[in-house]
């Protein structure tokens, strides 16, 4: 085509040489690291390297926040921890020893149970022994009115047989019999009198009654005792 001097115009538009020329091919370089500079190459719109890094570290931290919070809301039973402990890594061996520890943790326990409550019987049995002791000289009073004829009768006498028969419902059992065999674990002896067609020591009269509780004896009862002569 001749040349007019205006080049614009015999500059072909890129619709138009695409229409008259065959399409050149198209070479893409998708190296990561540029040849020339030696840096990395990033697509269009991606993060960098330390970029992508931290975002991945932080979901995974996100993650592993997410995961530890499920585990701790959640309560797995004695049984299945000790089913797990002993299935991950426990021999026999072991097993066997936390059994045997076990056990004796138990019989520990049993008789620690047992010593708890036989102190406290113990504890109770002596604080209604020490009511009772304290009440052996309100007894005495009431023995010896008794025997003076002050009780007789009225309101006195009925208020001291209440009294006694209150303690009796707490073990307390009087010992004030005679005509039966001198016995010194029970018995003092303050007087001793020959007697008749007697063979051994028996107690002829009681001077102060003595009381026990069960098979504790409070008091022993002071009497004349008498003697084969």
């Amino acid at each position: 085509m001749p040349h007019h001097g205006n080049e614009e115009e015999h500059i072909s538009s890129p619709g138009q040489e695409g229409k008259g020329n065959s399409q050149e091919p198209v070479i893409r370089d998708n190296r990561k690291v540029d040849p020339v500079t030696g840096e990395a190459r990033h697509p269009e719109g991606g993060q960098s390297a330390p970029e992508a890094g931290a975002a991945a570290q932080d979901s995974d931290g996100d993650a592993l926040a997410q995961a530890e919070e499920i585990l701790n809301g959640i309560e797995v039973p004695a049984e299945e921890s000790v089913a797990q402990g002993v299935s991950a890594g426990s021999t026999a061996a072991e097993a066997a020893e936390l059994k045997n520890d076990l056990l004796r943790l138990q019989a520990e326990y049993v008789n620690y149970r047992k010593r708890v409550e036989r102190d406290r019987a113990v504890a109770g049995e002596m604080a209604v022994i020490g009511v009772l002791n304290s009440l052996l000289p309100v007894l005495d009073d009431v023995d010896a009115a008794r025997q003076h004829g002050d009780l007789t009768d009225g309101p006195f006498a009925a208020i001291a047989t209440k009294l006694e028969n209150a303690l009796k419902t707490y073990g307390l059992v009087r010992i004030d019999e005679t005509g039966v065999e001198f016995d010194p674990t029970i018995h003092e002896a303050l007087i001793q009198q020959p007697g008749d067609d007697i063979e051994v020591d028996t107690v002829s009269q009681v001077l102060r009654s003595g009381y026990k509780s069960g098979e504790r004896v409070l008091r022993a009862a002071q009497v004349i005792v008498a003697v084969p002569a």
